[in-house]
């Protein structure tokens, strides 16, 4: 019970952060693109999660059997999952983001059975069914055009592949510090996209990267967002079941929609405070579930 208490507040804690990230990624994209932007954040969080390791005196070494699941997972979930994100981000409307992502715990339940034969609960099936009406309440279904297609694309692809993700981290034997997972995993991401981004580099206008807002961004994106996000998330999957543990990706459209009212004064109504009820409904019933 102790676990599943503390994994779900990483989790929620987590998936919140994201939920903020979408209004600092939507400033930032507009001076540095997807691709340039996943890297630089990357370099910001390996600074950081390398400092947090070294004071705390992680032990590095990791087994070659378990490498290449870490190796798996940057690449995956670090690399192609954020650039599709962003990308999807930058080329479709908010409203399609937050349907597409809340996918993500559908995709892990699967995942999670395929991969670590998870059993399929009535309890986990009706937490999906409830967060997955929620998320839909908050943010409407908008029409589609084709501009947005190919957004809307990306958005899947980065639906799926963090699903994916997810699931492998639990293959990861919980005896390894989550720093030293983090850290290894982001720095395989960091290779993986370095020969794709650092011929465009010069394309990015150096004037306004400096300007406070945009380098502030990106400090948070790389500290917040993905050292913080991403301790805490693959903490919490380790304490947590995989299909349980989707369920709190629903608090990142929640917190999106709830900033962007606070913050760019967007109108939410009473079904977005319906839609919250749902989603914590759901993620309650993994709460109280008893192993």
């Amino acid at each position: 019970m102790k676990n599943t208490i503390f994994g779900s507040i990483y989790l929620a804690l987590a998936s919140s952060i994201w939920g903020g990230m979408y209004v600092v990624v939507k400033i930032v994209v507009s001076v540095i693109p997807p691709l340039e932007l996943v890297w630089m954040r990357y370099i910001v969080a390996v600074i950081a999660l390398l400092m947090i390791g070294l004071i705390t005196r992680q032990n590095w070494r990791i087994e070659k059997r378990h490498f290449f699941i870490i190796i798996a997972i940057g690449i995956i979930g670090n690399a192609i999952s954020i650039v599709t994100q962003e990308t999807g981000t930058m080329l479709s409307s908010a409203q399609m983001g937050a349907i597409i992502t809340s996918a993500t715990p559908a995709f892990m339940v699967i995942f999670a059975r395929l991969l670590l034969k998870e059993r399929l609960t009535l309890k986990k099936v009706l937490s999906v069914c409830l967060a997955t009406m929620g998320v839909f309440l908050i943010v409407g279904v908008g029409h589609m055009n084709l501009s947005s297609k190919l957004g809307g694309i990306s958005l899947l692809i980065a639906a799926l592949t963090w699903a994916l993700m997810s699931v492998l981290v639990k293959r990861v034997p919980s005896h390894y510090s989550q720093i030293v997972v983090t850290t290894y995993s982001i720095l395989v991401a960091l290779i993986v996209l370095t020969p794709f981004v650092m011929p465009r580099l010069h394309a990015i206008n150096i004037s306004q990267v400096t300007h406070p807002t945009i380098w502030g961004g990106v400090l948070y994106l790389g500290i917040i967002s993905t050292a913080c996000g991403f301790l805490l998330w693959n903490r919490g999957l380790q304490m947590l079941n995989a299909s349980s543990g989707g369920l709190f990706f629903f608090f990142q459209p929640v917190v999106g929609a709830l900033l962007g009212w606070l913050i760019l004064g967007e109108n939410i109504g009473v079904t977005f405070w319906t839609g919250s009820i749902l989603i914590l409904t759901g993620v309650l019933f993994v709460i109280i579930e008893k192993k």
